[in-house]
């Protein structure tokens, strides 16, 4: 026995899930994915997504709509006649009639503990806030922002000096095995709906530009939480003046060390940093234009000395 499904996701985040799908046996009759997209070291080459890529490789059909305001567009999903529908990090809000488009409804993979974190950037959101668990939940959708009844939870512990890349490699891998299991137990009907409590929603807002500047005067937790929670993607930075030229760097990795000293100053030559309370070490540096190296290899091409002062 197996399930008929329509699967919908853009990015790597996704690909596991589609992969386990078919390993497990279901007929992915149709691979929804985001439009290719100008990419390329120059930016003119039009790039498919990873999940694009990977149907591809699978020998998926593959449709791009931009959105589902054509009538066509939404006729099509309907005619497909799948089962169910599986969504991960699609990227596109669906309509009621998408949501009601397949036999058993659409589940969707969300990267957090719902009610808390919905939205679209729960990984990052939950380490900047300083979270000691998040985890993969498979959710029924609603027309609400990932306010659906909850079928399947699985818990990750986030640890002291984990990075959001090293979050979002863990959770997609646990988020395949949790939707994989989620449709034998729907094929079976016996995959439990659990509304979300309705205290404790909290909205995981996409990563704006504007926030990813270190703010020193802040707890030395809170700028670890900040670097890691932004890490390797888009990355915290911090401006610097060295060999007197004012320079952006990124920092791609820190951790918690002893100190006190004026905000932003640097303590000493391994790039202890003094904060508002404490102080932090930056681990993992990136130049504009060059390589992540660590702290030791960044100081021997760019050396910091005790007394800087980074803004």
């Amino acid at each position: 026995m197996s399930l008929s499904i329509i699967f919908m996701g853009t990015p790597e985040f996704s690909v596991p899930t589609l992969r386990s799908l078919v390993d497990a046996g279901h007929r992915v009759i149709a691979v929804y994915t985001q439009p290719p997209r100008p990419g390329g070291r120059r930016g003119l080459d039009l790039q498919k997504s990873p999940v694009h890529q990977a149907a591809e490789l699978l020998g998926l059909r593959v449709l791009t709509p931009v959105n589902f305001r054509d009538p066509e567009d939404r006729w099509r999903f309907r005619e497909f006649g799948a089962d169910v529908a599986v969504v991960v990090a699609y990227g596109l809000l669906l309509p009621q009639e998408i949501l009601d488009g397949a036999a058993l409804g659409c589940y969707n993979g969300h990267a957090s503990l719902l009610p808390r974190w919905r939205g679209a950037a729960p990984i990052q959101r939950a380490i900047m806030a300083g979270d000691r668990k998040t985890g993969m939940m498979v959710m029924k959708m609603d027309k609400g922002l990932d306010t659906g009844p909850v079928a399947l939870t699985r818990e990750v512990e986030i640890g002291d000096t984990m990075t959001a890349g090293e979050l979002h490699d863990k959770l997609m891998h646990v988020g395949a095995r949790a939707m994989t299991e989620a449709m034998v137990k729907l094929e079976l009907d016996e995959l439990p709906l659990t509304p979300q409590p309705a205290d404790g929603a909290v909205y995981a807002a996409k990563i704006d530009k504007g926030e990813t500047r270190i703010n020193f005067a802040k707890p030395a937790a809170d700028v670890h939480n900040h670097i890691r929670g932004l890490s390797p993607f888009p990355g915290a930075w911090f401006e610097a003046e060295i060999a007197g030229k004012l320079e952006r760097i990124k920092v791609l990795g820190s951790e918690l060390a002893e100190g006190q000293g004026v905000v932003g100053e640097a303590l000493t030559g391994d790039l202890t940093i003094a904060c508002q309370t404490g102080a932090v070490r930056l681990t993992m540096l990136q130049k504009a234009g060059g390589k992540p190296l660590s702290s030791a290899d960044f100081l021997r091409g760019t050396p910091i000395v005790a007394g800087t002062r980074l803004t």
